[in-house]
């Protein structure tokens, strides 16, 4: 999603496009070559390195690919050349001390798969190419040719469907980086969880089969996941998280507004619209309304036993109603972020990383947590709010929010 930063909390970064990858059939939905947005090190972290997942949803099958297809999210010829850099991307210590002089770099979303999908064959009539696996080696490579095989330290992290593809992808990218660096994975707003809709149907569930039927995912899902459930299944963090080798941290709203939105009361399960004014400020939500919520929030917490009793393991569960959190310099680091046990989202990652602190915390039921920026949709607008402790702080304008519904 695009968002409008302040000047003195953000700067733009050029798109770098991975010309070698074509060769390797490691290509966007419409066969243009995949592309990062990458700043450089300096100092004590020049071998420090973040690699940072784009999130944008998913297609599954040919009539959402192809129109995803002439879109950022299908090809690197529609993306914009300049993108801005905040929060955890930020080259400022003041608002990301912990990796303000790290390598930085945010990888488009182009494949529509989180980074799974692997089909050989070409639709002579669609033209439609399926290499999402093959998009993420090819870009770690590159990188790796650009210093990353010095590198000392590495995180692999992302936002919503890139948050996905970090957990999915998180030993893979621990094997690919050098044997000595320290590796850890870090997932914002990546933890979907399976539940049924409020029509009583598993219309996420269903979606996956679809997603990975379509893009021919299952081969490049865990296979110690794949071994023992249907391969739509290990789409699902809680299904093959604990079988991850490498750290993890999990910071995510117990209220995630993209899920409540598209998996909780997807369009389909709310005919009539009576959950849109719910939906798009829980404030407005009724008393049974809630009930729904709190029960998704509960089936949340549940899911989170997925990642099993590792002390590897961090998180960071607020009580917002929100959707990635990492990326905005309002909620990953400020003085007025929100916190959970005293602690901003910078500061719980920074300190898991650096084994300073373990973090493991999970915030008390909505609306309990007052520092909560609440992200409230109106799709007609084309806007979002950001209501931070009851006062709207920002409107920030995004055209493509219909067509990407913010993953």
């Amino acid at each position: 999603m695009l968002i409008v930063i302040r000047s003195t909390e953000g700067f733009f970064v050029d798109i770098t496009y991975v010309q070698s990858a074509v060769a390797k059939g490691a290509v966007c939905l419409d066969g243009s070559p995949p592309a990062y947005h990458f700043d450089r090190g300096s100092g004590a972290g020049i071998n420090n390195w973040l690699v940072h997942f784009e999130g944008g949803a998913w297609c599954n099958n040919i009539t959402t690919c192809l129109a995803r297809k002439d879109t950022s999210f299908g090809s690197s010829k529609k993306m914009v050349k300049q993108l801005a850099f905040s929060g955890i991307l930020s080259n400022k210590p003041q608002f990301n001390p912990d990796f303000y002089n790290w390598n930085r770099i945010k990888v488009r979303y182009c494949d529509g798969s989180s980074f799974t999908g692997d089909v050989e064959a070409v639709d002579p009539a669609t033209k439609l190419y399926f290499r999402g696996a093959r998009i993420f080696v090819a870009v770690i490579e590159d990188l790796l040719e650009k210093g990353m095989k010095n590198a000392e330290n590495a995180v692999v992290s992302g936002c919503s469907a890139g948050g996905l593809t970090s957990i999915l992808h998180c030993d893979n990218f621990k094997a690919l980086v050098p044997m000595g660096a320290k590796v850890k994975c870090f997932a914002d707003a990546g933890y979907f969880i399976n539940v049924k809709d409020v029509s009583g149907v598993q219309h996420i569930e269903n979606f996956y089969d679809d997603v990975v039927k379509t893009h021919g995912a299952a081969k490049n899902l865990p296979s110690s996941c794949t071994s023992k459930r249907k391969p739509s299944l290990c789409f699902f963090p809680q299904y093959m998280s604990q079988q991850i080798q490498t750290p993890l941290f999990i910071t995510n709203a117990a209220y995630d507004s993209w899920q409540i939105n598209n998996i909780l009361v997807p369009g389909v399960a709310d005919p009539h619209g009576t959950w849109h004014n719910c939906k798009i400020d829980l404030k407005n939500c009724s008393p049974s309304q809630l009930q729904t919520i709190q029960g998704f929030r509960i089936e949340f917490i549940n899911a989170l036993t997925g990642l099993g009793a590792l002390k590897s393991r961090g998180y960071f569960i607020n009580s917002c109603h929100a959707h990635c959190q990492t990326e905005m310099q309002e909620t990953w680091l400020r003085s007025d972020s929100p916190v959970l046990n005293n602690k901003t989202i910078a500061k719980a990652v920074g300190d898991w990383f650096y084994d300073r602190d373990p973090f493991q915390n999970i915030d008390c039921p909505y609306p309990c947590d007052k520092t909560c920026y609440n992200r409230n949709f109106d799709p007609q607008r084309e806007s979002i709010s950001i209501d931070y402790a009851g006062t709207t702080k920002a409107i920030l304008w995004n055209n493509s929010y219909k067509e990407i519904q913010n993953a």
